[in-house]
């Protein structure tokens, strides 16, 4: 009886041990698993828009053909994500932001101990991070718009023609403020205007924003609040106070980069199991970087 428990097939060995078998021609192959390369050629294959021959959308660190043993996806590859990831199980981590610290990924010239800690942490645990930036928000609906219009709670309010432009039902600017930081746990949003300006038509831009949109969207006069991720202060900070100094009715909210587009690598998590079923995928939120000491 024990000799015949342990007398498998190789093929049911095989299926036991979660390696797949195929056969070219006479000879079998062992198929062990789908690489990260793979994974990323599933995303290129369904993400819906061409793929650029120039992108930061591409491998920052370890091995693509390493064998993906789940999937992480977040803001970032911060040193406290790629630690989560890997108590996770998830050695493939696909992010929206640069890894070490600057637009291309460039490290000729990193160095230190945090560079190499976090390197060092990467490579000894097998993980692979790749960049999601220029196709997910070319994809449309934007990737990273969609998953915040969500986590706002704002879908039936965004304009048809116009996605970033909203009409929520009138709330004052210092309601609307509240309220998003709450949805977005945003602990260290800023406002511009006055807090009890009614406002209605809002304008939303996750991410960094330049001076020339931003003063577009506050000299429309269909716009009451503009809300963006970042900007430089010394540019459109000072034109929204100008703005509003002028007496023109303007807000202008500014939640931080994170807290302006993360949850749209929730989004980004979501899309990824309909069309790669092999592996666990799990959003890993890096969270609003700053706080407040409470006054």
């Amino acid at each position: 009886m024990y000799t015949q428990r342990l007398n498998y097939s190789r093929r049911g060995f095989l299926a036991l041990t979660g390696v797949g078998l195929y056969t070219v021609g006479h000879a079998a192959t062992v198929f062990e698993g789908l690489t990260a390369r793979q994974v990323i050629e599933r995303i290129q294959k369904n993400v819906g828009v061409p793929w650029r021959s120039e992108t930061v959308d591409t491998f920052k660190i370890g091995n693509p053909d390493t064998v993906v043993k789940g999937i992480a996806t977040s803001f970032s590859a911060t040193l406290d994500v790629c630690q989560r990831a890997h108590a996770a199980g998830k050695n493939l981590i696909i992010v929206h932001e640069p890894t070490f610290y600057n637009h291309n990924d460039e490290t000729a010239n990193l160095s230190g101990e945090i560079y190499e800690t976090k390197r060092n942490f990467i490579e000894k645990n097998n993980q692979v991070v790749w960049r999601f930036h220029d196709h997910w928000h070319a994809r449309r609906p934007d990737g990273i718009l969609t998953g915040m219009t969500e986590a706002l709670g704002w879908a039936k309010y965004r304009s048809p023609e116009q996605p970033r432009r909203f009409s929520l039902p009138s709330v004052t600017l210092e309601g609307l403020a509240k309220s998003m930081q709450d949805r977005l746990n945003a602990r260290a949003l800023r406002v511009i205007g006055d807090p009890q300006l009614a406002v209605r038509n809002v304008v939303f831009s996750p991410g960094f924003n330049n001076f020339p949109g931003i003063a577009r969207a506050l000299d429309s006069p269909d716009v009451d609040v503009v809300v963006i991720g970042e900007t430089r202060e010394w540019e459109a900070v000072e034109y929204a106070r100008d703005t509003i100094t002028a007496g023109k009715k303007k807000g202008l909210i500014v939640l931080g980069h994170v807290p302006s587009e993360e949850y749209g690598m929730e989004e980004c998590a979501k899309w990824l199991k309909t069309f790669i079923t092999e592996v666990p995928i799990q959003y890993l939120p890096g969270g609003d970087p700053f706080w407040r000491p409470k006054p």
